[in-house]
């Protein structure tokens, strides 16, 4: 087995990495949230439109990401991921160019090719290879910059589609994005991998194909897609269920800012946290506690503080679960093909999160609330850990 440099021995690197995922997550996937609302004022077309192309396009993103994480392993990430984020320039440059709806849909097409190849999938394998056995406190730091940006681009995104519309601030972010990404990925990253990477210990067969088709792996996706719904099912909906409690907007919008504040407390209690062999501990207590949390905002009738309160630890459960998602594949099968392994395992967990915005309210309309539907996933989250000592 190959000994890795500390993360703190490579920090420089490491830092590139993480501030290339703030610029990488804010300009690809946080300005579309902020800016859908003032595109479909300023052009009348439906945001419904504009939201479901650009779900589709995370879809694509999701399915292409199978195919870089298996380039990555045998190539390297330089060239690769250098090159996604040139394509994601383009990408932008194109959404700010779009005159109709075809149009914005070929521009977020293009785009899904650079989440692809920067988003925290992409990083991830950067950081297994890299850190291999040291890999959980790298993960929690790239982790803890990707959930700041939209700390850093929301506010940014509407104080430039104030100034200059929205067709002016995609090209601004296309300048950001080419400015800053470009350098930071083809300096810092690794034009090949070096350092052997190693497979599991206890696995003697760890080919992509032998993986995948196991039982094991399967019930491993299961359960990360149960809990991956239920947890952002309730929190990407907390507004309107905050709101059924009593909250203001404006409060219910700042609870919401708080449980993204959350997340960040979970990433940096994965960090402090000792692990263990048994793989499976950290599904089944995330998703233990993260029923409990679901439930208690379902149940709790108040007041406004205490609430806030369960969505702060809601949120931190989540940021538990974005780690627990990136080392699933190398802590049961080893480093050795996890770009591959980990971009087919995270395809329909992509899928299941890009409809989570529609699944919450989906059900909410069949149970009659937001708060009847938190319980449900609550419910969910439980399947999760159920399933979760069989992986």
């Amino acid at each position: 087995m190959s000994v890795a440099a500390s993360p703190y021995a490579t920090m420089p690197r490491l830092l590139a990495l993480s501030l290339a995922q703030i610029v990488g997550w804010g300009t690809l996937y946080y300005s579309f949230i902020v800016a859908a609302p003032k595109m479909a004022t300023s052009t009348g077309w439906p945001l419904t439109a504009i939201t479901g192309l650009f779900s589709a396009g995370l879809v694509c993103a999701a399915l292409m990401a199978m195919v870089v994480g298996r380039l990555l392993d045998r190539r390297g990430p330089r060239v690769i991921v250098t090159a996604g984020s040139a394509v994601g320039v383009l990408g932008l440059i194109l959404v700010s160019q779009s005159g109709n709806l075809a149009m914005l849909g070929v521009a977020f097409l293009v785009c899904a090719v650079a989440q692809a190849s920067v988003f925290y999938d992409a990083a991830f394998t950067i950081v297994t290879h890299r850190y291999q056995d040291l890999r959980r406190k790298a993960l929690a730091i790239v982790t803890i910059a990707g959930g700041l940006a939209s700390t850093v681009f929301a506010p940014l995104v509407a104080v430039l589609l104030s100034a200059l519309g929205w067709s002016g601030t995609y090209l601004v972010l296309a300048a950001i994005l080419a400015t800053v990404n470009l350098p930071l990925y083809w300096f810092s990253l690794e034009p090949a991998w070096h350092v052997r990477v190693v497979g599991h210990p206890d696995r003697h067969d760890q080919s992509v194909s032998a993986v995948v088709r196991s039982g094991r792996f399967w019930r491993l996706v299961i359960a990360m897609v149960a809990i991956s719904i239920a947890l952002f099912s309730v929190t990407l909906n907390s507004i309107p269920l905050f709101m059924e409690r009593g909250f203001t907007f404006e409060l219910a919008a700042v609870a919401l800012g708080l449980i993204g504040a959350g997340q960040l407390l979970g990433r940096i209690l994965f960090m402090v946290v000792p692990h263990g062999r048994r793989a499976w501990i950290p599904l089944a207590a995330g998703s233990v506690a993260g029923a409990v949390a679901l439930a208690m905002l379902g149940l709790v009738p108040g007041p406004a503080w205490l609430l806030i309160l369960i969505g702060i630890a809601t949120g931190s459960v989540r940021g538990v679960m974005t780690l627990v998602h990136a080392t699933a594949v190398s802590d049961r099968w080893g480093t050795l093909n996890y770009g591959a392994v980990n971009g087919i395992f995270s395809a329909p967990i992509a899928v299941a999160l890009a409809l989570t915005p529609a699944i919450g309210p989906l059900v909410a309309s069949a149970t009659g609330s937001f708060t009847t539907m938190a319980l449900v996933m609550a419910g969910v989250a439980v399947l999760a850990a159920a399933i979760a000592p069989s992986t």
